[in-house]
């Protein structure tokens, strides 16, 4: 019973990781198509703290349940389909931390330009392609890791 609530734990924050993931990209992504400084600046406020309270969380949920996991199931840790889970979620981990950086300079960006009933100025536009090029990385890292958890490959 042990092994069966840890892994739906893990299931749970996963699909709460990439699901707020996923649903962030979306809204911002078309904010930012709307051109509408309003609705980006209101999307940054709420995709931050979304961040903060759902990724920050599952990010650290998920190799604690994951950990607890292989413990539990008497898995190698240099099992190939393992390591690589570990690799591609530390490559996720990487591109997240300066993802949410870069949200909140867009969030502040956004917030001043709505103040000042201005466009959004240059550096909106560098942070935004920044996000957008680690955003990438992260969403294929994520889906390799979920085909490694449901088809665990025998290699080698």
């Amino acid at each position: 019973m042990e092994y069966l609530i840890v892994k739906w734990l893990h299931i749970l924050s996963s699909t709460l990781l990439f699901g707020t993931g996923i649903g962030s990209a979306w809204y911002l992504l078309f904010a930012v198509i709307s051109g509408n400084v309003q609705a980006i600046a209101v999307v940054t406020r709420i995709l931050v703290i979304a961040d903060w309270l759902f990724t920050g969380v599952t990010m650290i949920a998920q190799p604690a349940t994951g950990f607890y996991l292989i413990h539990l199931a008497g898995f190698p840790m240099q099992t190939p389909w393992i390591k690589w889970s570990i690799v591609l979620f530390v490559i996720a981990l990487l591109c997240w931390l300066p993802v949410v950086w870069l949200q909140m300079k867009m969030r502040d960006v956004a917030a001043e330009a709505m103040r000042q009933a201005s466009a959004l100025p240059v550096r909106f536009w560098s942070y935004f392609r920044a996000w957008i090029a680690l955003g990438i990385p992260a969403f294929f890292a994520f889906i390799a890791v979920f085909y490694l958890m449901v088809v665990k490959p025998a290699w080698g």
